[in-house]
């Protein structure tokens, strides 16, 4: 028996039900369960629940919906400000995306929306974005990496980082070969900053020594503070005495971590897959002209990932029989790390509140965007002309 004929059962002997003695609610009670196949209990419920609807409402089942499309909206249109990042990084950020947008009247959504966008909790932020990242799925790249042989002078280290200041960080190189790793391509090189999550990028074409060590002296003059100390893995493009020179002619401590263990660097390995593969993908990237457009399009990321985007540092991880348990802290952005950081000067705080306050992260946004799209545009255009030349 379908639901409409249940409804119609109750409702044609409800009135009858309600004024009839014991004996014949009894009987009524007997064929109704008979007919709908439910427990008798459950019959004078649903009796009881007529008696009492008011016929003029529309039935409706279940909680009230207090998070209505325009509030999810209004949440969508912060999440895809910070980068379609996790829920637990977008909660803490949302009051403060909320208040640049309307200072830059770029904030759409009315009071009501913006009112319960504000009440939410992060176990709500985290379930209606989670929603939203369900359609991605990102796949896997290659890794350019190999042993050296000079690695020995090196020193390694594996911890403990918690008492490193803000200058000392981790160091690392990424690919951007699509399918293969023959030939010239470009290479991104990238510095993550241990105490305060800080990140620097720099594109070159290739890997080479000088390449690199062009690259690392170009983020050194883009972190705002001293850096002191640099951690890479046992790549040849930091392993060699080419670097280790210039790391000691600028009283850089240099280290590194152990060959096949890839958590001595787990810092900037989480930035390698979600920064930098996010924004730049697996494409391959080898027309030489690229690299000056990819370091304008980083220095704009750097100044949107650092002043907006939050992360998290674990602070415990405690193995409970085959599974690991994670402490982490309050997500906060990089800029906040470092305004709360006792070992940064205060010069250098004043003058990040001062870079601070001119930025809008969904105008940072649009630009890096749009510069991507210029990027990988000249990229084809390369492929198309070097494909015309072979044919030829």
């Amino acid at each position: 028996m379908n639901m409409t004929t249940k409804k119609d059962i109750f409702a044609r002997y409800l009135s009858e039900y309600l004024e009839k003695s014991k004996e014949e609610k009894g009987r009524i009670l007997n064929y109704v369960t008979d007919v709908v196949q439910i427990h008798r209990k459950a019959a004078i419920r649903k009796f009881g629940a007529l008696q009492l609807k008011d016929s003029a409402l529309p039935e409706k089942r279940g909680r009230t919906v207090f998070y209505t499309p325009d509030s999810i909206a209004a949440l969508k249109t912060v999440w895809e400000a910070t980068s379609e990042i996790c829920g637990e990084l977008v909660h803490p950020v949302v009051a403060e995306y909320v208040e640049i947008l309307r200072r830059d009247k770029m904030w759409k959504h009315n009071a009501t929306a913006t009112e319960k966008l504000l009440m939410m909790s992060e176990a709500t932020v985290k379930r209606k974005v989670g929603n939203f990242m369900k359609a991605r799925h990102p796949r896997k790249g290659f890794s350019a990496t190999k042993p050296s042989q000079l690695k020995e002078i090196i020193p390694i280290f594996t911890g403990p980082w918690a008492s490193k200041p803000p200058g000392y960080g981790q160091i690392d190189t990424v690919v951007h070969c699509g399918g293969s790793l023959l030939g010239d391509m470009t290479f991104s090189v990238n510095y993550t900053d241990v105490a305060t999550l800080w990140v620097s990028f720099a594109a070159q074409w290739n890997k080479g020594q000088q390449a690199t060590r062009d690259s690392l002296q170009r983020m050194r003059g883009k972190v705002p503070f001293k850096i002191c100390g640099m951690h890479p893995d046992t790549g040849s493009e930091f392993i060699n005495w080419f670097l280790k020179d210039w790391c000691d002619d600028q009283k850089i401590e240099l280290t590194r971590s152990r060959p096949g263990h890839k958590n001595d660097n787990a810092y900037v390995e989480q930035k390698n897959g979600h920064v930098l593969r996010r924004f730049m993908g697996y494409s391959r990237l080898d027309c030489p002209e690229l690299v000056g457009l990819i370091n304008g399009m980083y220095d704009k990321l750097e100044l949107y990932l650092n002043h907006f985007v939050p992360s998290r540092k674990c602070l415990e991880k405690v193995r409970i029989g085959s599974k690991y348990k994670k402490k982490y802290d309050q997500a906060k952005s990089a800029y906040g790390r470092v305004l709360e950081h006792p070992q940064v000067d205060q010069i250098i705080k004043e003058k990040l509140k001062q870079e601070h306050a001119k930025l809008n992260p969904l105008i940072l946004k649009r630009e890096i965007d749009k510069m991507i799209g210029e990027i990988f545009k000249l990229q084809r255009d390369y492929r198309i002309a070097n494909s015309e030349k072979k044919s030829d």
